[in-house]
């Protein structure tokens, strides 16, 4: 065999028994040759053919570390084909999980639909450990002031604070309200024993003043009988601390003013529970209510002769909202004079002398803090891709300016109604007497719609999109991007198709997607993170 670096021509060879042969002659030359390059002592014959125990060691090692990485990467992919639907906050910024279906313009996307489940309704089957009306500290009583979305929220509260204080809550007067000029009572629009009943295991409550309490009109009158010094959005330690020896002490307190005096944050998780419990499953409108909203919805769905999707459109453009908002609308020399007179009358503070309004509302325009116009509602719904024949129900007041001001959206979508032009003239009668109940048929056709479209802020819009996101996510519930709709508009150089791209980006994810609920912000427009669970 010729020299080589590996075989050295004076290299030993050993007989095995089988004649002198070596099996492995390639193997016992490379052993021999690293034997002379390193001491016996570092590389002793034995550990050429027998793994070392710290080898192993290190093998085993990296073996285990390999298979913990494969399951942990197992795990994540199962994680996140099994995380729920979630949309998260970046800035200002909505970013939610990617889906491959196809855009609809009359549902969310279904995974959004199956990932969340309501949990606040009561548990069947509990043994109740609530005192007995005569055990409970004493009695609260509150005036629901405002409208009917702002007497609800206050009504949620109130049961939210007799179960702070282990307090009796006496049935909430709904309060006339100086715009709506109505005297309903808390019996006229909603159902009482239902409402009793449902919150029997969480708060003890009761039609009326106690018989004890003989001078009634001191609860009403007497500031002794009178908790005022309640901030806004209290924690629930306030009451503990300030309320609660009062009503010990006098047994029967009235708490007022009472609108929006419960925090979010600063609650315990199971006090905000109860408030949805409240407002999505005790609260109920009388059962006439429900049924006349029933068939104005089967209306609006059969109005082709066929079932078909509808939208319900809240339309705030009453002069009331439009003199409140100080922003500038297009309109006649005439209009803006009276329109300054209206405000300079209501809101003297606010208008002061006017040389400052104008820049004013350039700014809160520029922000998106003014109403949407109904000609700039049509532009919009158009640019989402919804057809002239889209059926919408219109929920609004006297809108402000009349048939003139309303003449672009009834243009572009001819299909337009409200429940005066759904219902015969006999058949609202019945609930003319009280101004709530025909609110009631508005809040009740808006929340079961196919798609809801809110125009501008306030009770109404924030109670629907919550009570929608609580149903399941499913139902659409379009809050425009008013900053957006200011400078889109106010740009002569934008062309129609850059528009429609602008709009349907920017409107994926204002949807009523399913969210957290971000802190120090109320429950009402997003209940996911205390009244949700994962489906």
């Amino acid at each position: 065999m010729a020299s080589s670096p590996l075989f050295p021509d004076n290299h030993p060879s050993t007989a095995d028994d089988d004649g002198g042969r070596d099996r492995h002659p390639r193997d016992r030359s490379i052993r021999s040759y690293l034997q002379s390059l390193l001491p016996h002592s570092i590389f002793p014959i034995d550990d050429l053919h027998r793994p070392h125990p710290h080898n192993s060691k290190i093998s085993l090692f990296i073996l285990v570390a390999i298979i913990l990485a494969v399951v942990i990467a197992i795990s994540s992919i199962v994680n996140r084909f099994n995380a729920p639907y979630l949309c998260k906050k970046d800035g200002i910024t909505l970013i939610c999980p990617y889906v491959k279906e196809s855009p609809s313009l009359w549902e969310n996307p279904y995974s959004a639909t199956t990932s969340w489940k309501p949990c606040a309704a009561r548990r069947e089957g509990v043994i109740s450990d609530l005192p007995s009306e005569n055990e409970t500290n004493g009695y609260i009583f509150i005036h629901a002031e405002g409208g009917l979305n702002q007497q609800r929220i206050a009504i949620c509260n109130a049961v939210a604070v007799a179960k702070i204080m282990n307090a009796t809550l006496i049935l909430p007067v709904l309060k006339q309200d100086q715009i709506w000029k109505d005297q309903t009572k808390f019996e006229d629009i909603f159902d009482v024993d239902h409402f009793i009943d449902y919150l029997k295991d969480d708060v003890q409550i009761v039609r009326d003043i106690p018989e004890w309490f003989t001078d009634k009109s001191e609860l009403f009158t007497s500031i002794r009988r009178t908790v005022k010094n309640i901030p806004k959005y209290a924690p629930a330690q306030f009451y503990i601390d300030n309320v609660l020896p009062r009503v010990k002490e006098k047994k029967i307190m009235s708490l007022k003013p009472f609108v929006d005096r419960l925090g979010y944050d600063n609650v315990p998780r199971e006090i905000n529970m109860l408030r949805c419990r409240v407002n999505y499953h005790a609260l109920k409108f009388l059962p006439k209510i429900e049924q006349m909203a029933d068939s104005l919805v089967s209306r609006m769905r059969n109005r082709t002769g066929s079932l078909n999707p509808f939208m319900a459109l809240h339309l705030r453009f009453e002069k009331g909202m439009v003199g409140l908002s100080f922003c500038d609308f297009v309109g006649t020399r005439m209009e803006k004079t009276l329109m300054a007179l209206y405000r300079q009358k209501e809101w003297p503070r606010r208008y002061k002398d006017g040389s400052h309004l104008w820049a004013l509302a350039l700014q809160k325009r520029k922000e998106g803090r003014c109403p949407l116009e109904p000609g700039e509602v049509a532009v919009m719904l158009r640019a989402m891709g919804y057809p002239k024949e889209t059926p919408i129900y219109v929920a609004s007041g006297q809108v402000y300016g009349g048939q003139n001001r309303m003449a672009p959206l009834r243009n572009m979508f001819p299909n337009l109604v409200t429940k005066e032009e759904l219902a015969t003239k006999l058949e609202l009668d019945g609930f003319r007497r009280h101004v709530t109940s025909l609110a009631a048929l508005d809040f009740l056709v808006c929340l079961k719609s196919d798609v809801f479209v809110m125009t501008h802020g306030g009770n109404f819009a924030k109670l629907i999109i919550g009570f929608r996101r609580y149903m399941g996510h499913q139902l659409k519930s379009i809050k425009p991007d008013k900053g957006l709709m200011s400078k889109s508009l106010g740009d002569p150089y934008m062309g129609w198709a850059t528009f429609v791209e602008d709009v349907v980006f920017t409107h994926q994810t204002r949807t009523g997607l399913p969210e957290e609920t971000f802190p120090n912000y109320d429950i009402w427009e997003n209940p996911l993170t205390p009244c949700m669970c994962r489906a």
